[in-house]
């Protein structure tokens, strides 16, 4: 009986569902991130991209209108 039990707790722990991935298959959808991730976008209604911070682009400069005429002439 308790060879049954044991089976059948094993066998329901190991029907545990994966975590739908994102950004290129590099962060999972989670209700919330784990401490080493950030959150980018959103995956769903109420999942975030949890992303390790290390594959988020980094931020660029932003150029101006002004400073891209200036440099034009």
């Amino acid at each position: 009986m308790k060879l049954l039990l044991v089976l059948t707790v094993t066998l329901l722990l190991a029907r545990v569902t994966p975590a739908t991935k994102c950004w290129g298959k590099l962060g999972n959808c989670r209700t919330t991130c784990e401490e080493n991730e950030i959150f980018h976008i959103l995956c769903g209604t109420e999942a975030k991209c949890c992303v390790n911070p290390k594959y988020v682009p980094v931020k660029t400069k932003f150029r101006t209108r002004k400073q891209g005429l200036n440099s034009a002439v």
